[in-house]
């Protein structure tokens, strides 16, 4: 896969195309996808992605508090295996959302993305202030020579799945029903770095996870079953996110991963760390020995949770 931006598009030529922000990647998107792939090799045509960042609603309704199930970097990833020939990233500024309809599909997608088939969902909405539709795309199609194919309600409705229904289950802490949205785990990815130690005085050592892309969604504070691939062997431990009342307080919001039965020092490498199921919210305990005490329970927890998570 070809991953293009807006100003290199010259291996582009007669493509069909689907449009959208796609975060997740979830299993109704790969729905979408999958139909791109199979129409693009029925009629011998590039299959493109076209996607957005920021996400359109950061700009337009100024709503800087938007949280994304992926970074740019998870989404490439996802979308490279899903057999498309090039993912285009459209940088999403309020001179592109003032483009009208026209503009938007005689400049974009004609012109820069040679679009001869576009394939939208079927409330599909574009131009500024999102004023044109399905039935303003087909006639564009007919003057400028591009088939259109709508992916119909009830197929959608059939998957009944959303980028804002995920988000919501993250948020919630309803992670296996947020992970069988997505039809994978959701993850975090970020640097390990230097942490207070504390983790070691309580025989818990963890890795201090720091994660660079403040638009990456964090689900909600607590304890999680989490696992991490290293050189190909896999290991399950415990995750908590939150400002760790015991100890500190603090007012940031912290990502400390317990990795069971590895030594390994994961100081200074980036690891993916994969949520697999919701323990318990945090807690702020009267005493360090409390602490340690709950640790226990929440190890052997996590232990009993990864034994019938397997047995599913």
């Amino acid at each position: 896969m070809k991953i293009k931006f807006p100003n290199d598009h010259r291996k582009i030529n007669s493509s069909i195309v689907t449009i959208g922000t796609f975060d997740g990647v979830h299993i109704g998107h790969k729905k979408i996808i999958k139909r791109l792939v199979k129409l693009a090799k029925e009629k011998k045509l590039q299959s493109l992605v076209l996607t957005f960042f920021p996400h359109p609603r950061v700009v337009v309704q100024n709503d800087s508090k938007m949280k994304l199930i992926n970074t740019i970097d998870e989404k490439f990833e996802l979308l490279k295996f899903m057999g498309i020939d090039h993912l285009v990233v459209k940088e999403f500024t309020k001179p592109f959302s003032r483009l009208s309809a026209l503009e938007y599909v005689r400049d974009i997608l004609v012109n820069e993305l040679k679009a001869k088939h576009i394939i939208v969902g079927y409330d599909h909405h574009f131009g500024r202030n999102r004023t044109a539709n399905i039935e303003d795309l087909r006639e564009f199609g007919v003057f400028y020579g591009f088939d259109v194919t709508e992916i119909d309600s009830q197929e959608i409705d059939n998957v009944s799945v959303s980028s804002t229904k995920i988000r919501n289950a993250l948020i919630q802490g309803k992670i296996i029903r947020a992970n069988r949205f997505l039809g994978y785990n959701f993850s975090l990815t970020g640097w390990v770095v230097k942490g207070n130690g504390l983790g070691n005085t309580l025989s818990f050592p963890t890795a201090n996870l720091r994660i660079d892309e403040s638009y990456k969604l964090i689900p909600k504070k607590g304890v999680y079953l989490v696992k991490s691939f290293f050189s190909g062997e896999k290991f399950y431990g415990m995750m908590n996110i939150g400002n760790k009342p015991t100890v500190s307080n603090s007012k940031e919001t912290h990502i400390e991963v317990h990795f069971f039965n590895l030594s390994t020092n994961l100081y200074n490498h980036k690891i993916k760390v994969e949520l697999l199921d919701y323990l318990r919210k945090e807690i702020k305990f009267s005493n360090i020995e409390s602490l340690k005490k709950q640790l226990k329970i929440d190890e052997s927890n996590a232990k009993e949770r990864i034994f019938l998570l397997s047995e599913k």
